[in-house]
């Protein structure tokens, strides 16, 4: 290997918002995370909603005037079809 050109490896520390700290070895001496298997909710088995910026918040606001919106449309639609099978007669066409 040629000398010089390679970062320096050693002990580093991970550390989680949690506290959970892993040390292992890194080009970087810290390395700060959001989440880890320690309190990520596919290794704990906890519904948890991460949310750090309110995207879920924004998404189900969407979500839910997305789902008015639709119900809107299918009231508006039977209605329609109510008064269209109401219009028509079951009788002969006049001559």
């Amino acid at each position: 290997m040629k000398k010089g050109i390679h970062p320096s490896y050693g002990p580093a520390v991970i550390k989680c918002a949690c506290g959970n700290t892993v040390r292992t070895q890194s080009n970087v001496s810290e390395i700060n995370v959001e989440i880890c298997s320690g309190c990520h909710p596919f290794y704990t088995g906890k519904k948890k909603i991460v949310d750090s910026t309110g995207r879920v918040d924004r998404f189900m606001k969407r979500f839910e005037k997305s789902k008015s919106m639709q119900t809107q449309k299918t009231k508006k639609k039977q209605v329609k079809e109510t008064k269209n099978a109401k219009g028509k007669s079951t009788g002969k066409k006049k001559q």
